[in-house]
This record gives structure tokens, sequence and C-alpha cells, in this order.
């Protein structure tokens, strides 16, 4: 029989969570490396470049790869031959270490959860408590899976009931492009057939614990009949050319997994979880011999790809003498480098705008010819300004879009992932514009900003309103002013290619 004190277990999910916010997964990076030297569209590429750039930045600096450093899963298989040596809850053990590691002084993580989901959503402050999956297994040992996952991706699960004669590949298919970009990809599938809901939701869930090995199974070939459908799946989903961070490309995805369960004969539950570029997990086995001992990888193990601004590709923007006629002469795609004066402003700070405008009292910073960036950064150590700070999903904002340019004055958003058709027609309007920064390059970003500092709704932490002095900060334009989006051009255009390449290859 093996015994776990407490502090081993905490200190070993303290450690974890710290871990997993420096380090990606090597196996994340050998296949991330191996899409950026095939990957042929330029967006696509520049993109990739700044998340390898940016998740060795994170290593040599033990910073977190994203500003959004997720709610904490951890799946728990128990040796029946364990006993603990504490008198709290497993529950309570790991909250413990996921507290200590977020409010670590040396690399604090930002704290994303509420302890109330449906009124007053307030912060824990911690990013407690934990989602902890508990099974009870033979043997005299603990096994533990961390994560971290974003809201990003997670905003993106789906869920299907399917009958049992329906082909998962076609639903695959037709929910993967209706995910948007949000999830940040390239990153990989996670799938769970059978069970029931709650069954193939975990599945799922738990499949992207597992090591990519996409590349390797090419290598050797498929040797069951589920390895099949993960390449025919991987393949497929790549042929729909949405690229990384939907701009339009060959790698939407480095891997699918499938887990499967029994099901009832009338049922074909099925759940598919995205994994982003923050792909952050860890495994460690417990045995009562002292906490689990995380080893960081080496950085000989990243590849020599080290972004940096491209003033002959990209035009320079002076963002404190922008007007409407230059935001007007910006094209889809094109990349710009700013520099300036820019705000922030996430959900929370949208909806008290809009109440405050509602109201008709006046705003605690004038919006007029401004530009507001999606954003919830980490907390400053060091010498740093401000934390890892790379955008959020815009299309949260997209019902507060029309508000912000007829209302404040706004000139244009910075963000990540595509616009709906609410706020596309609201940008085209009013002749704004619509920015994208790379979900996954969160250091990166952090570097172009020379000083913050929070200039309202101070009481929202990291949703308060900041002022943000930046330089040569990399954006792509994703939609002009006339409502052009490069989120439907770029994947509408690499699907055709695939395809042609496709049927040449069959002809």
């Amino acid at each position: 029989m093996s015994t776990i004190t407490e502090h081993d277990l905490i200190q070993s999910i303290e450690d974890a969570v710290q871990f997993i916010s420096i380090y990606h997964p090597l196996d994340y990076i050998r296949h991330l490396a191996r899409a950026y030297e095939v990957e042929e569209s330029p967006a696509a590429r520049d993109a990739i470049a700044q998340i390898l750039t940016n998740s060795r930045m994170c290593a040599e600096g033990h910073r977190p790869i994203c500003q959004d450093t997720g709610i904490v899963n951890v799946f728990m298989k128990i040796g029946m031959d364990v006993r603990f040596d504490t008198r709290r809850s497993l529950q309570e053990l790991c909250d413990e270490g996921v507290r200590r590691g977020y409010t670590n002084p040396d690399n604090p993580l930002r704290a994303s959860v509420l302890d109330d989901p449906l009124f007053t959503r307030r912060n824990t402050r911690d990013n407690t408590p934990c989602v902890l999956q508990v099974e009870l297994v033979p043997g005299d040992r603990v096994d533990v899976q961390v994560a971290a996952k974003g809201g990003g991706s997670e905003n993106k699960t789906k869920f299907a009931m399917l009958n049992p004669s329906d082909s998962l590949v076609d639903w695959v298919l037709e929910t993967v492009p209706h995910m948007g970009a949000g999830w940040c990809p390239p990153g990989m599938l996670g799938i769970g057939v059978g069970g029931t809901a709650e069954k193939a939701m975990l599945m799922a869930k738990q499949s992207l614990m597992q090591d990519i090995d996409m590349y390797e199974l090419l290598q050797r070939g498929p040797q069951s009949k589920l390895e099949e459908l993960r390449i025919e799946l991987y393949q497929k989903v790549n042929a729909l050319g949405i690229g990384a961070q939907g701009l339009g490309g060959l790698t939407t995805v480095l891997d699918v997994k499938i887990l499967t369960c029994a099901t009832h004969a009338a049922s074909k539950p099925v759940a598919m979880i995205p994994n982003c570029a923050a792909t952050r997990h860890v495994h460690f086995e417990l045995d009562g011999s002292g906490p689990a001992a995380l080893r960081p990888p080496a950085l000989s193990e990243w590849p020599e790809v080290h972004w940096k601004p491209d003033y002959k590709a990209s035009r320079q923007v002076d963002l404190d003498t922008l007007t409407r006629e230059e935001v007007a002469s910006w094209k889809p795609g094109e990349r710009l480098l700013l520099s300036g004066s820019i705000l922030t402003g996430r959900d929370a700070a949208h909806k008290r705008i809009q109440d405050m405008l509602a109201r008709g009292e006046p705003l605690p910073v004038d919006f007029a010819g401004r530009v507001i960036y999606y954003v919830g950064p980490v907390d400053p150590v060091r010498d740093e300004v401000v934390g890892p700070a790379g955008p959020t999903t815009s299309t949260r904002m997209d019902k507060f879009t029309d508000m912000m340019l007829g209302q404040t004055g706004l000139l244009a958003m910075i963000g990540k992932a595509e616009r709906g058709p609410e706020a596309i027609e609201a940008i085209r309007r009013h002749g704004s514009a619509y920015l994208m920064a790379v979900g996954g390059s969160a250091y990166l970003v952090s570097k172009a900003i020379r000083s913050a500092r929070v200039v309202g709704f101070e009481d929202l932490g990291m949703e308060a309103i900041y002022e943000f002095q930046v330089r040569d900060m990399p954006v792509t334009v994703a939609v002009d002013a006339q409502g052009v989006s490069v989120h439907r051009t770029g994947p509408r255009e690499w699907q055709q290619r695939i395809a042609a390449r496709l049927a040449a290859a069959g002809a």
C-alpha cells in the first residue's frame, strides 16, 4: 500500500499548473514545426511563426503561453491500494494546488474562474475550483493528468445525438466550419463517441490528453479501423482550407483523437472538443515517494523560427494620428504594425459601457478616434509593463459593435478570429475595420506594449479598460471598411486550391 501525503499532491498540482502555463508539450511543437515547413499560405505561415516564436519565448522567460491561462482540469486514476494522509477532500487538495500555482508571485497566472455562472459571476481571484474527474483502478499508484483549457477553444465544444446510421465523418465536416477560428487553430480535435451524453463529452476531453502522433501514424500506416478513421478526418478537415487562425491554409488540425464506449442500440452520442494553439497538459504519477518531478524540455527541442516585424511587407500605422480615411485605405489581409495608443475592453467592459450610455452617463474614457483591443492581460512581474496580452475571441463583442462604432466614435477593433454578420455589417456601415492579432502569441504581443495603465472600471480586474502604448504591434486586416472578411475569402480560396490538387492527384 502507498501513502500519498497532502503535501505531495498539493505540491504536484501547483507545479503542474505552472509547468503547463510555460511549456508546450513537445509533441505539439514538433508537429507545428512540420506544419510551418510545408505551409504555403503567407498569412498562415506568419501566424504559425508567431506561435512558435512565442512558445520559445515563454520557455525562456518562464511566462504563460497565453493570457487565458485556462480553467484547470484534473483527471485522476487512484489505485485501490492507495491511502491518502489527509483530512481534506480530493477536491480541496487539488484546489489548494491550483490556488498556489495561479498566485505564484514569480509567474502569476490569470484568474478566469467565476463562482456563480448565472448571477453575480464573481471572479474567485485564484482560478479555483478546478474540474476534477476521479476513477478507481487496481494498483498502488495515483495517475494524474492536469490540463488548462482556455475559454476560446472550450466555447467551440459541439455535441450531437446522431442516429445510429448517421456518418461521424459527415457530422464533423459539417460542424467544423461553423466553429470559426475562435479555438485558435492549428490545434487538435478530441472526439468522444458512445456511452451517454456526459460520457461522450468526458471522452472527448480525455482524448485531448493523448500525445499528438499523426505524423508517426501516417508514416507507418493505420493498423485499425479507428486509426483509418482518424486519418480520414485529419485529411478531410485540413482539406477544408480553414488554416492557421482561420486565415486559410494547409493545416487546420495537427491531429484528431477518438475515444469510444459502448452505447445504447438506439443512440450515437458524439462530442467534439478542440484544443487550441495553447495546448497545455502534463501527466505524472505519485507513488508515495514524494511530489512529482516535472523536467523542463531543452530549448534545443524548439525549431529555429524567430518571428520579427517585417517592415517591408507591413504597413506602419501611427495610431495617434489615425484618421477614418486611412482606415478606409486598409486592404483585406494586409499586415500592419501598430504604434501609439490603444484602449482595451472585453465583455464586462462593453456591457457596462452599454448600460452607462443607456442612462446618459459619461464614460470613463473617450473612445472617439481610438482603436480598442479585446484583451484581458496577465499581471506583470519584474520589469514588465504588462504580462502576456494576446487577443480574446471577438465574436463575443459582436452585439456591442454597432453601439461602439455609432455612439462612441471608435475607429477600429483588434481581436482574434472571425466576426459575425452583425458585426461585419456594422463595420461596413460605419467605415471601420477589424484587425486580427494571433491567438497563441500572447507573450510575443506583450513585448510590443511599452506602457500600460488602467483608465476605467478598475474593479473588473483583467477586464478593466487599459490604455496601452504600443510599438510595432503585429496585426492583420481581417475585415476592411467595405466589409470584406479574410476569414471568409481565405478559407474559400485554400479549400479550392486543395480540392484542385487532390483532383489532379486522383487524375
